[in-house]
């Protein structure tokens, strides 16, 4: 054998010998940016990212401390109102501490300059169904998430986007709560979901910014009445009977609920009687809207907790 097939000999000894080492590292860093992307999901408080339609999103997240990776959790998404964002939505509605209690992951969305926009448009608007959509797929890749008690609420404005979500993602959102919020005029005629909606409203019926009896509906952005939002539920899920609940004094919450509707689906609604606009049962600085919720004495989230927990996919 001469010099130069011993030197071909070695050259291939030497190219396997790479090409183990390389697969190697790059099965160590592979594993290494697992191993990474499990870490940041902790108990407690933690803040994402993501690129969708071209922008950077972001949003706060908040795993209860029972939370386990080989057991699926339910999620809940709630959508804060305009001028708000994910962090200041959380304070309000306590759900962290519910979180922890019964046993579920939460996850705050923040929308662009603290606004929901519910399509694109040429200047540069994204559509935040779409981005909810991709944030589901996203956090599904993070965190182990029981698909089938993914469930949507929000406030205000982040209502309004729910009432949106329960149009165009029935088949990833098992059960929708909408506080102080209703399904916009130009919505309604495209909303025909494939599948039977659980719909949870809960509204003020002296509510200044989302008016009880709706808006003229030829101006820009209207919204339904809530009583015929709740019409358009019923009807789509074909409930055939109703009941007064008695948890509630009738002086203070007048509580519907419709039942008999297709796919054991169910719409509830909660009217606060003389309420504004705001969260019942959450924190604020307001110390007469404090003192409005402690004689109320109704919780918004455990409320919709409670109906959530009655409905999955």
């Amino acid at each position: 054998m001469n010099i130069y097939q011993n030197y071909r000999i070695l050259k291939k000894v030497v190219i396997v010998l790479l090409g183990v080492t390389l697969l190697t590292a790059c099965d160590s860093i592979q594993a290494e940016e697992k191993n990474i992307t499990k870490a940041k999901i902790l108990s407690g408080d933690n803040y994402g990212e993501l690129y969708d339609q071209g922008k950077l999103r972001t949003y706060y997240l908040y795993t209860p401390k029972s939370y386990n990776p080989d057991r699926p959790m339910p999620l809940v998404l709630v959508f804060h109102g305009d001028d708000g964002n994910g962090r200041s939505i959380s304070n309000v509605t306590r759900f962290n501490e519910l979180a922890d209690k019964k046993g579920f992951i939460v996850v705050y969305p923040d929308g662009i300059d603290q606004k929901w926009s519910l399509r694109g448009n040429a200047q540069g608007r994204v559509d935040d169904v779409s981005f909810v959509n991709a944030l589901i797929n996203h956090l599904q890749q993070q965190i182990n998430i029981d698909s089938h008690k993914i469930y949507a609420t929000g406030f205000s404005r982040g209502a309004i986007l729910t009432q949106a979500l329960a149009c165009k993602l029935p088949d990833k959102i098992s059960g929708f709560a909408s506080v102080a919020g209703s399904l916009p005029v130009r919505l309604k005629s495209n909303c025909q979901p494939r599948t039977s909606i659980s719909m949870l409203t809960i509204n003020g019926t002296n509510d200044r910014d989302v008016l009880y009896e709706g808006d003229d509906r030829t101006q820009r952005g209207a919204l339904l009445s809530i009583s015929d939002m709740v019409d358009f539920w019923r009807s789509h899920d074909q409930c055939t009977s109703s009941n007064k609940s008695p948890d509630f004094a009738e002086d203070k919450v007048k509580t519907a609920i419709y039942t008999g509707c297709s796919g054991n689906s169910e719409v509830w609604q909660l009217a606060v009687i003389n309420g504004g606009h705001f969260w019942p049962g959450g924190s604020s600085t307001d110390k007469n809207l404090n003192k409005f919720n402690a004689n109320l004495g109704l919780n918004a989230s455990e409320t919709i907790w409670n109906f959530f927990q009655s409905h999955s996919s």
